[in-house]
């Protein structure tokens, strides 16, 4: 891009303002977005309390409004007809950039819609910030938020991305830390125990951390720790079903431990959820999907 746009001392024109906040240092806010948050009229938090931490560490004093999941339809139109009547508004989540896996786009279409303008102010980003220290590719990626909760549904999710393996690139997930390991082992199911895989933790903060390996590895790591903390991103780029053996299923093996070890099948199933580092209740309900295939 050619040439910079000097806006230092030029009052800030009307509109929406998606600005993104430290999603763990303090240090990564923006001299823009600090600016705006000074200048507009209001500020739309996804939490106040959070967001009121940010602005008292900066000294900025300006009206906040809640803004988030439970009451982004009916607070979207409010916030819009402010703007329409020459308001300045920011959004902010709690971390990060405004529309990605956080409240924020659904504003921002309505304002569009509306003529309002929207100005991106860009800053930190865990997704982007991830991947740029995972060592894999950055050439092409997929971001594709959360997995799903339920393991029979976040294995359907994982299924459905080794058949398309090829055109996705690097593939980036959100995950919360009480979920990790259980993803994993979702991930060793579908892809194989050599898939390799990145999982950052705690970006940007003291305790920051990137873990790379098999996903065996990974998941061994992480299971063997007393509790696991923080923030995840989870990256990997899906291999296709030829370039590693499948590991066996579910009911593959636990049939397999009752043939061998002469085990009864609650018996088997239990042995086989603490292998694969799941619930107990999350490997009987794969064993039932398995069956019902």
């Amino acid at each position: 891009m050619s040439g910079v746009e000097k806006n230092e001392g030029e009052p800030l024109a009307p509109g929406l303002y998606l600005v993104a906040t430290p999603i763990g240092n303090l240090e990564d806010i923006t001299l823009r977005a600090l600016r705006v948050l000074r200048s507009v009229d209001r500020i739309a938090c996804e939490d106040t309390r959070q967001t009121q931490k940010l602005l008292n560490h900066f000294g900025i004093q300006k009206p906040t409004v809640s803004y988030h999941m439970h009451n982004e339809t009916g607070r979207a139109a409010e916030l819009v007809e402010q703007l329409r009547a020459g308001a300045r508004i920011a959004v902010v989540s709690d971390a990060g950039t405004p529309g990605i896996a956080d409240p924020g786009a659904q504003i921002a279409s309505a304002a569009l819609d509306a003529g309002i303008p929207v100005f991106p102010v860009p800053g930190a980003n865990a997704a982007i910030s991830a991947l740029v220290g995972s060592g894999l590719s950055a050439e092409t990626f997929t971001f594709l938020g959360f997995l799903p909760a339920k393991s029979g549904q976040r294995r359907t999710a994982l299924e459905h991305l080794r058949g398309q393996s090829s055109a996705l690139g690097t593939c980036l997930f959100y995950e919360a830390p009480h979920r990790i390991v259980e993803s994993l082992a979702d991930v060793e199911a579908v892809f194989g125990g050599g898939q390799y895989v990145v999982v950052a933790r705690e970006l940007t903060k003291l305790h920051e951390e990137f873990l790379r390996g098999t996903v065996r590895e990974v998941r061994a790591a992480l299971s063997a720790r007393d509790s696991v903390r923080g923030e995840m991103v989870l990256m990997f780029a899906p291999k296709t079903a030829a370039t590693d053996a499948p590991v066996a299923s579910i009911a593959e093996e636990v049939r397999t431990l009752m043939r061998e070890q002469n085990l009864d099948e609650k018996d088997a199933l239990k042995r086989v959820a603490k292998s694969r580092g799941i619930g107990k209740s999350d490997a009987y309900r794969e064993l039932q999907r398995e069956r019902s295939r």
